[in-house]
């Protein structure tokens, strides 16, 4: 616990700034020289701080190519005294998001680590392998101190397997949400080392879907390292994540302990492993992995999987074979009526999601989205009503006007055997694409097939009994209580995301799909008893009025979205960058310049919510789009401009910013090269953070840089975005552009703009910025900077 708060007393560290480059460096290296002169003979520790330079594209954020410049790492390997020629990997960085202490992200994994480092470093016990800690001091900069210590550290060779220690959320338990890849062994070691397990292969094929827009040092060191690895985060209050209440204060003892304990035991497992040194021998299939309430995780090999459940399938399919064939006359009667329960089945789901967002589109449209985001229970009250009304009003008007004079012990029966076709062809199909999360499936086919045997006769004679219905709820008992607990965990990591997601995506019909796919997944065995009981209306009568009280509550607004309470802040995020911007002509000549502070509502209200505070935040300072220059004009800080819509963002008129220290940037050389293409030369100089934009003129390409492997990756758009970044001292960075051009290019061949971006020291927020940001509610989260934007033509 001292760790973490002696890391975070430090405050923001952002890269570049002396609180990151400097006192956290500093703080570290005093700590790990402090736990090398209490270490014992069966080791050896040695330190090394790496400051690489380097740069890589990444298909992240739609695309974008990466340059740093002196970054630091700070390196510790613990070996035995007699040296080891393969080594586990633990990764945490110390560096933060602007504006922010960052303790869960990720100062409190580097003081596991150090914990870790203290407890290995003692024991009388050697190690078989070495085991290399990184703290690394530029992850929030989009991975880039993992891309240089993999790709240019010495140490990086020996690394046979990694664990990535990250945050998505504040403290609780830390989730394994990606393993591998392949590599089945490493899922093994978690299994029987964990002392206090939580893992989701869900959770990993969600992540790696990217509908998440996050990232970590699992990929860098995937795909660039070729080195298998497991990636943890804590996941619990995403709310506050990247915001300024993300303290130490707020992080209970009893997760750190619990993460400790993990890691510990999976480390030392890892470092006196035999697979570890031949782990390229354990390196092909994937793992199904979960875990059981957090008792105990189940694994097993996918390729075991996949068999478990194309057997489980067909003997699902078999079953209902066998019923449609008795007796065989009535085969095709039969067939018939399986057909249309499970047509009328898939047709009230249909109808469910549709209705249900169309409620979500409506709240959206009046401006009352995210009346959740504070109150999650509103989302059930709303979403979660309308989806079990609107499912039983569909069957009720079937039973009343389709099935009128058909045996109610039938109809139970028949649309029982409709929902497990449904699940059995689901089944088939996900393993098919070869999704781990197919086991989910295997338990809906599996334990209410196993369930209908034991109890076919009740089913069948006496419907809806008392005991029948114990005997039914214990035997869906596994499956329901096992959906219960995931879903649990997709809302508690999605429900934060929305108040992050940008302003393109409504959060409330994507929270409204979730919801209507639990529904749909929880009510799928229990719409027989729609056909059962005598009526439904008494259900759907409460229903429908929780439905209609809770819709006119949240039209009225009476849910405020976010809150400033102290103890469980749930603040709307804001950023604001006091911008000056000026456009230059093909001769150098400044054509058009402005300043203003520049705004970006975080999530999909936009400041609705801010006006009535600060009346000269309106609609009417609509931020233009220059169409000429790159990504609009605008001094993005990374190529995240398609998660907003240009009618949500805001631009201010402000006074004209003056930095102390002004970005450079000079053209060096203009030379002409084989196959009609154009070297362009630069050097820039300037803060520690800066984003370039690139967009060749019609008729021109450009072809080669000299970033990342040398072949320009282009943004979602077209345009080209580079992320560039620096520690201390630094020298001027210098890079080359080349084009394909025209013959006759009067107007130039290329426009290139440059943001330079002061996230911290005297130039980080002008008099004007500071005086705005204090007028922000206190439930916002306003981080401010200042930047320069200046675009050149070519």
């Amino acid at each position: 616990r001292e760790y973490l708060d002696n890391l975070t007393a430090i405050g923001p560290r952002t890269v570049g700034s002396p609180e990151n480059e400097v006192l956290a460096v500093n703080y570290l290296l005093e700590q790990i020289r402090g736990i090398e002169r209490e270490s014992t003979d069966a080791h050896k520790i040695s330190v090394d701080v790496q400051r690489p330079t380097g740069s890589f594209s990444i298909d992240f954020l739609g695309g974008f190519t990466s340059y740093y410049a002196n970054i630091t790492n700070v390196v510790v390997k613990l070996e035995p005294r007699n040296g080891a020629s393969h080594a586990v990997l633990s990764n945490c960085h110390f560096d933060s998001v602007p504006n922010t202490p960052g303790a869960s992200d990720d100062a409190v994994s580097c003081a596991v680590m150090l914990e870790i480092l203290n407890t290995l470093s003692k024991s009388s016990e050697s190690l078989q392998h070495a085991v290399i800690f990184l703290f690394n001091g530029a992850e929030e900069n989009i991975l880039q101190a993992s891309h240089g210590f993999i790709t240019q550290h010495e140490w990086a060779k020996s690394i046979r397997a990694f664990i990535n220690l990250e945050a998505a959320g504040v403290g609780g338990k830390e989730l394994v949400f990606q393993t591998g890849p392949e590599n089945p062994w490493l899922v093994q070691a978690y299994v029987v080392a964990a002392k206090h397990p939580f893992a989701s292969v869900v959770a990993q094929e969600i992540f790696q879907s990217g509908i998440i827009p996050a990232d970590t040092d699992f990929r860098i060191y995937r795909d660039f390292g070729n080195v298998p690895g497991i990636d943890l985060a804590f996941i619990e209050n995403g709310y506050i994540y990247h915001t300024e209440y993300d303290t130490s204060d707020r992080i209970l003892t009893d997760s750190i302990q619990r993460a400790g304990d993990n890691i510990l035991a999976v480390l030392k497992y890892l470092a006196t492993s035999e697979k570890l040194a031949k782990s390229f021998e354990y390196r092909h299939g994937n793992v199904v992995f979960f875990d059981i309430l957090g008792l105990f995780v189940l694994a097993y090999p996918a390729r075991v999987g996949t068999i478990m459940n194309y057997i489980t399938a067909a003997i699902a399919f078999f079953y209902l074979s066998k019923k449609v064939l008795q007796p065989k006359p009535r085969a095709v009667h039969n067939l018939k009526k399986l057909l249309t329960a499970f047509s009328l089945t898939l047709t009230s789901w249909v109808c469910t999601l549709v209705a249900v967002l169309l409620v979500a589109v409506f709240v959206s449209f009046i401006g009352r989205a995210l009346s959740w985001y504070t109150h999650f229970y509103v989302s059930v009250s709303l979403y979660g009503t309308a989806a079990a009304a609107t499912l039983i009003l569909v069957h009720m008007l079937a039973k009343k006007f389709f099935y009128k004079n058909v045996n109610e012990h039938f109809l139970g029966d028949v649309f029982f055997d409709a929902s497990l076709m449904i699940w059995s062809i689901v089944l088939a199909v996900m393993t098919q694409m070869g999704l781990c999360s197919a086991f989910i499936c295997t338990l809906w086919v599996a334990f209410p097939l196993l369930t209908k045997l034991m109890i076919h006769k009740e089913f069948i004679q006496k419907g809806a009994t008392i005991k029948f219905i114990v005997m039914y709820m214990l035997g869906m008992f596994v499956p329901y209580l096992y959906v219960l607990y995931l879903s649990w965990t997709v809302f508690e990591m999605f429900t934060p995301v929305m108040g992050r997601s940008g302003s393109e995506i409504p959060p409330d019909v994507v929270l409204a799909g979730f919801i209507v796919i639990f529904t749909m997944i929880l009510s799928s065995y229990f719409i027989n008893f729609i056909y059962l009981v005598k009526s439904t209306k008494t259900t759907l009568v409460a229903l429908t009025s929780v439905f209609v009280v809770t819709l006119v509550l949240v039209c009225s607004g009476i849910f405020f979205p976010y809150s400033s309470d102290a103890a469980n802040p749930k603040p709307k995020r804001v950023f604001l960058q006091h911008t000056s911007r000026r456009f230059h002509d093909l001769d150098g000549n400044v054509v058009k310049s402005d300043s203003g502070i520049w705004i970006n509502g975080f999530d999909y209200n936009g400041i609705s919510h801010i006006t009535p505070h600060v009346p000269e935040i309106n609609d009417t300072i609509r931020t233009p789009c220059e169409e000429q220059a790159p990504f609009c004009g605008l001094p993005w800080i990374l190529p995240v401009h398609f998660m907003f819509r240009f009618v949500k963002n805001w631009y201010l008129p402000a006074r004209e910013i003056l930095p102390r220290s002004p970005i450079q940037f000079k053209l060096l050389s203009k030379k002409l090269m084989p196959g009609n293409s154009v070297r362009l030369s630069f050097e820039v100089s300037g803060p520690s953070h800066m984003s370039l934009y690139v967009r060749p003129r019609a008729g021109s390409a450009l072809s080669r840089w000299s970033l990342g492997d040398g072949m320009p990756v282009a943004s979602l758009g077209g345009d080209y975005f580079v992320f560039y970044s620096r520690g201390l001292h630094a020298a001027p960075w210098h890079f080359w552009v080349e084009l394909t051009a025209p013959e006759k290019h009067s107007d130039g061949i290329v426009s290139l703009a440059i943001a330079a971006h002061y996230f911290f020291g005297e130039d980080q927020k002008s008099p004007q910025l500071y005086a705005l940001l204090e007028r922000f509610p206190d439930w916002t989260f306003s981080s401010g900077w200042s930047c320069t934007y200046d675009l050149f033509v070519f």
